[in-house]
């Protein structure tokens, strides 16, 4: 399937109005449609009105209600999988400030339980220290500070022992000089100490592993629920369940290659100490 960028933005907003309608049009009253999908009143009732966008079964199970055609059903449940896919665009992120950005993170994972992160080619703001995020945001003009803050203050959420956290990072992710060789040190000395925590994993992948197939960004799944994957001109999120299951194995796969506890220590002092040297 394929879709342009601003459908991401209406999706939503079609979904809801054309399950409303569909209802209208077979004469269903919103408590018998509830009592036929097993949702209450009020879920169907947030759904019509766009306040809460429906999964893909919740979708299913309304159209079964309904008897839609399976013509009908077809077109609909495409247009609830571009509803479940969200493009945020760097320029409107940049535009609205990137410490939103950062507030709009700190709630995903205040929701969130278990964290799976794959790093490609820089170290994400959680594990960072503050001169590395200071770099990382050095190519965007304005004052960063707030931004700077919220990544620091997002980093708490390590320390929640309800939580748990799965990283791999590529060599390149590592090692690129994002700042002076001495902070670089102390950046990859920072991703040792924190293997120690006990809800935290931290693998490497080094460049001479040979990894299945081909990656091409850095991604993030939450909970087996939500996808994130970080392209140049902005940001993927993705609900439906195929997609996520899609990265959520691609990450399993890099996974069971990386180089964990004891063993990732042992590369990223000598990685900290080429750095040093």
């Amino acid at each position: 399937m394929t879709f342009e960028p601003e459908q991401l933005g209406q999706s939503a907003h079609e979904l809801a109005a054309l399950l409303k309608n569909l209802r209208k049009t077979a004469k269903l009253p919103g408590e018998r449609l509830a009592k036929r999908c097993n949702m209450s009143q009020s879920k169907i009732s947030r759904i019509e009105n766009g306040k809460v966008r429906p999964s893909l079964v919740d979708v299913e199970q309304i159209l079964r209600a309904l008897d839609a055609p399976s013509a009908l059903v077809a077109e609909v449940m495409a247009l609830a999988r571009i509803a479940n896919t969200e493009w945020q665009d760097a320029r409107n992120l940049r535009r609205k400030g990137l410490d939103k950005k950062q507030q709009e993170l700190a709630g995903l994972e205040k929701s969130s339980i278990d964290f799976r992160y794959f790093l490609l080619s820089m170290i994400t703001g959680l594990l960072s220290t503050p001169e590395y995020i200071r770099a990382s945001l050095a190519h965007i003009a304005g004052d960063h500070s707030k931004t700077v803050a919220r990544k620091l203050e997002r980093q708490e959420a390590l320390y929640d022992k309800s939580k748990r956290f799965t990283f791999v990072l590529t060599e390149q992710a590592v090692r690129s000089p994002f700042v002076s060789r001495e902070a670089m040190a102390v950046q990859i000395d920072r991703l040792a100490s924190l293997t120690h925590l006990p809800n935290v994993r931290l693998g490497v992948l080094p460049i001479e592993t040979s990894l299945p197939g081909n990656p091409l960004n850095t991604f993030t799944v939450y909970d087996e629920r939500i996808a994130t994957a970080e392209l140049s001109a902005g940001v993927m999120v993705f609900r439906d369940p195929r997609d996520v299951r899609s990265y959520l194995d691609e990450f399993i796969s890099y996974e069971e290659l990386a180089l964990f506890d004891e063993a990732a220590r042992s590369k990223l002092g000598e990685w900290a100490a080429a750095y040093r040297a």
